[in-house]
């Protein structure tokens, strides 16, 4: 029964899920309900089988469905995201509601099974069809940027997972098996480092590290805030870095070589998008480059291969997924009651907005690594791991270290410009009338804020020890000393001193003036926009030139494709003239190339 359980698991939610397409929208309700009973019952399945680990399904000598620590942490952060994205689509989505919580349920389902998946060959089945359910779930709201952002992920994922499936195709031919727990390649030739790199590739498009980034953001600023918290926040990132760890942990063999790729990936990724998203001005695409900008901090924890970078690496996978999915459904409250993003129409929400403002801001200090949050500690976990490289006489171990340090300083720099043009500053005209989201949408952040805080302040006893450190199966050698419990209850006492010290000071009369401006126009500064936060860094000689050439999106490799794909056609039209010796030219080619390489091989 309990090896059928784990079958059900799966299978379940991608039956519901079909029969939710056929319910209209006057049922919704009954769409509704069968969405919050079967991701209700999803989470607590994984729960049991996060304590029955492992599993196996069938119990034959190579199962096709096995649960170890590594997928049973991914499953349970995957059915966790899909209850909250559910309860927060109650008051957030409107209309198609049995296309969209039919497909969500189709997403638990698939994502669960692959990371459940033990046969390569399954594995490939559940992790295609995820890609078709990310571009009909982006697609959903039928607008023609919707359209477009969804065929840019689906062209983007597509073509990485055909390399994927090339590496798969390799992995047979060096071992003859398509099981997994009976793959452990040394990367020592060609191959081997062929098929590393095409799964490699895979797993950075899935979780949106560069240069493979592109479709993220895009999706992030026109497709639903819901979609975009449940997929690319949170299970694309669980998905990727998962594969990432079980190709890194389980599959290969890890060299210096093959470290060294990921932590330039790493550093490359942090850099990158927390720069363009400094000058961004609308509220989910700066999201979206953030969004970016974490993973690299897992694939530096991952890639380090020390124990304590790459349980940095897991925590920090876990991590991103709670604070960002808290990210993008706040902005999505914040979309819907003042209908735009555009940060120059924000402003004073704090005052309309209490609760997203509250949560928005714990996320906020979260992801930019403010002691005592859960994303601080995961953070200093993958500092160490770098450290330690240093001790392993890696040369290259403090340029891994400052792009994690900076890309923290300019995560926080973006974040106070967010913070000031949403929900700080004079209210704008947008602000007027707005009112808080409803419980279910607000519920969702509350209990996402309280996880910053609760992962943070007893990172020791609950996250860390329970869920990362089987996946590690080894004791986590700690550098430095980091106390979260005393150093709460310091700055606890520290709020409260600031308090008390405000209210003396309250008592007292003060004389109110007016701001000295430098002999300026008063008038001119009674609403300073978030938007100019940063927008001379544009100026700047270097950065200028490579803010214009990503305006122009000449790093974006969909558009470097198309333009590839395009000169090839203009090639071959050229060849193909219509002149029938110019055909029988390129046949005789053609055949003598054949039989060159059948005979040379």
């Amino acid at each position: 029964m309990i090896v059928n359980f784990l079958a059900y698991t799966i299978g379940v939610p991608i039956l519901i899920g079909v029969i939710c397409l056929f319910i209209t929208d006057r049922l919704k309700i009954v769409t509704r309900i069968l969405a919050f009973i079967v991701t209700l019952a999803s989470l607590a399945a994984l729960v049991r089988i996060f304590i029955l680990k492992p599993l196996y399904w069938p119990p034959v000598p190579t199962p096709a469905l096995t649960v170890d620590n590594l997928s049973a942490l991914a499953g349970l952060g995957i059915s966790f995201f899909a209850l909250l994205v559910t309860l927060y689509s109650f008051g957030y989505i409107e209309k198609n509601n049995g296309r969209y919580f039919g497909y969500l349920l189709m997403t638990l389902g698939s994502s669960l099974g692959a990371v459940f998946a033990n046969n390569l060959i399954l594995f490939v089945v559940f992790w295609g069809f995820l890609a078709a359910l990310l571009y009909l779930l982006v697609s959903i709201q039928g607008t023609p940027k919707a359209g477009a952002c969804a065929k840019k992920a689906f062209v983007i994922i597509g073509a990485t997972d055909a390399l994927m499936i090339f590496g798969i195709g390799l992995l047979w031919k060096m071992t003859g098996t398509f099981a997994m727990d009976g793959i452990r390649i040394a990367l020592n030739g060609p191959l081997p480092y062929a098929a590393f790199l095409c799964i490699l590739i895979a797993s950075f498009a899935k979780s949106g590290a560069a240069p493979f980034h592109s479709w993220l953001p895009d999706v992030a600023e026109d497709g639903p805030a819901s979609v975009t918290a449940y997929l690319p926040a949170s299970l694309d990132k669980l998905l990727g870095i998962y594969l990432l760890a079980r190709i890194s942990l389980s599959l290969f063999v890890m060299n210096g070589i093959s470290n060294t790729i990921l932590l330039l990936t790493g550093a490359v990724t942090v850099i990158y998008a927390v720069m363009v998203a400094l000058v961004q001005h609308d509220f989910k695409r700066l999201l979206g480059y953030h969004a970016v900008s974490q993973v690299g901090y897992m694939i530096l924890g991952i890639g380090t291969g020390s124990p304590v970078g790459i349980a940095g690496g897991l925590f920090h996978m876990l991590n991103n997924a709670i604070y960002k999915s808290c990210l993008f459904l706040n902005a999505g409250a914040v979309e819907k009651k003042a209908h735009t993003t555009d940060l120059s129409k924000l402003g004073g929400l704090s005052k309309y907005m209490p609760v997203t403002f509250a949560s928005f801001l714990i996320a906020s200090l979260a992801i930019s690594g403010i002691p005592p949050l859960n994303g601080f500690f995961s953070k200093w976990m993958i500092y160490q791991g770098i450290i330690e490289l240093g001790n392993s006489k890696n040369p290259f171990w403090i340029v891994w270290l400052v792009a994690a340090m900076f890309g923290s300083a300019l995560t926080i720099a973006s974040f106070v410009k967010l913070l000031h043009a949403v929900f700080l500053g004079r209210a704008s005209e947008k602000a007027e009338g707005v009112k808080e989201a409803g419980i279910s949408m607000a519920l969702p952040v509350i209990i996402l804020a309280a996880a910053c805080i609760i992962f943070g302040v007893f990172a020791f006893s609950v996250p860390v020890s329970l869920l990362i450190m089987p996946v590690i199966g080894k004791n986590i050698p700690y550098i430095g000393t980091w106390s979260p419990d005393m150093a709460t209850a310091l700055m606890i006492m520290a709020v409260l001193l600031g308090i008390i010290a405000y209210l003396f000071a309250a008592r007292k009369k003060m004389r109110a003036v007016s701001s000295f401006v430098g002999g300026e126009d008063p008038k001119q500064f009674e609403r300073v926009a978030g938007t100019e936060f940063y927008n001379t860094i544009e100026e700047v000689g270097p950065l200028g030139n490579f803010y214009s050439k990503e305006d122009a999106h000449e790093f974006d490799i969909y558009d470097i494709s198309a333009r590839l794909m395009a000169a090839a056609t203009r090639f071959f039209q050229r060849l193909h003239n219509g002149v029938l010796p110019t055909y029988l030219t390129w046949c005789l080619l053609g055949m003598i190339a054949v039989f060159l390489i059948l005979f040379l091989w």
